[in-house]
């Protein structure tokens, strides 16, 4: 329970660095955002039009500890301001939809990689020299070494437009109407499959090298050739004796792979017009939408530090040597 304790004291503390990060660089920026909002369409307002919207959007005068006070109350209670490109729109009604498409890509993303990943590894560490070694090993070095856009924009190519296997974009068919029904499930699901296939590329590498490496330092231990001895099968030798305790470093590797999803899933989901935090990232910054951005940045962090804190449980769950501390 202290282990616990600790880990989520330790991850408040960096969320409440990350925030003030957060505050501070807008503010550091040279320029105005509403007067450059303005500037960019040739437009010019009276001064007391200009003080009345940056008011508005929050961007007030005053003490620095009062903005700050008031940025950290404005977490709290989840008032993150009105968007600057989608006005009067509140920032956190336009991240909550995003979020939860979102979700659902780095979702099914990480767990396909995590998952094939993780099989791929143990199975390469298991049949060491052999062809599918070899293979796996290849496509470990290869697949990370690609960047997510050029990944993106072949899986759009091959299934796309190629093969015409998936919709081209967005994340349902505009024609239908969202409800819990398999027309339209259906329809999300094969508008997704593309944008989840080139992000679990991007990982599924990552994932299979750490497996195989900490495999191969496993399968020596005196317990698994006790257990191979003791006559057990195969797969279970493999798999509950091996691949649990060459978990660990996975596990780690998970959670940091998580938070670089939400981050990295900008680029995939810009390629395939898809609805998410990192398309809504990208709209904000195109429109200079600070509080968009300032929000988008906060998830970012919350799901980054969140991620890290679930390793950490799934660690204490995975090594009992963790629970007597």
């Amino acid at each position: 329970m202290r282990f616990v304790v600790q880990r989520l004291s330790y991850y408040c503390l960096a969320f409440l660095v990350a925030a003030t990060v957060n505050f501070m660089l807008p503010r550091m920026m040279p320029g105005d955002p509403v007067e450059m909002m303005f500037a960019r369409g040739n437009m010019r307002l009276p001064p007391e039009s200009i003080q009345a919207l940056r008011a508005t959007f929050g961007f007030v005068d005053g003490p620095l500890w009062e903005q700050y006070l008031r940025y950290l109350k404005s977490i709290v209670t989840g008032d993150l301001g009105l968007s600057v490109k989608y006005f009067p729109s509140e920032v956190w009604p336009i991240l909550s939809r995003a979020c939860v498409w979102t979700l659902l890509l780095v979702g099914c993303a990480t767990f396909v990689a995590f998952l094939i990943g993780t099989l791929t590894g143990t199975i390469a560490a298991w049949r060491r020299g052999t062809w599918f070694d070899v293979t796996v090993s290849i496509g470990s070095i290869v697949l990370p070494a690609l960047p997510p856009v050029v990944l993106a924009l072949v899986t759009l190519f091959v299934l796309g437009t190629t093969l015409n296997l998936f919709p081209l974009g967005y994340a349902y068919d505009p024609a239908l109407d969202p409800g819990f029904n398999w027309t339209f499930i259906s329809s999300v699901i094969s508008h997704a499959a593309m944008p989840v296939i080139a992000v679990a590329l991007v990982w599924v590498g990552g994932f299979a090298s750490t497996t195989r490496n900490s495999m191969i330092g496993v399968l020596g231990e005196d317990y698994m050739v006790m257990a191979e001895a003791k006559g057990l099968s195969r797969n279970r030798v493999m798999f509950a004796y091996g691949l649990r305790n060459a978990m660990l470093p996975s596990i780690t590797n998970l959670a940091i792979v998580i938070g670089q999803v939400f981050a990295g899933s900008l680029v995939t989901e810009v390629v395939f017009n898809y609805p998410g935090l990192g398309n809504t990232l990208y709209q904000a910054i195109l429109a200079r939408d600070y509080p968009l951005i300032q929000g988008q940045l906060l998830i970012m962090t919350f799901a980054m530090l969140s991620a890290n804190f679930l390793a950490d449980i799934a660690y204490l769950i995975a090594d009992p040597r963790l629970r007597v501390r």
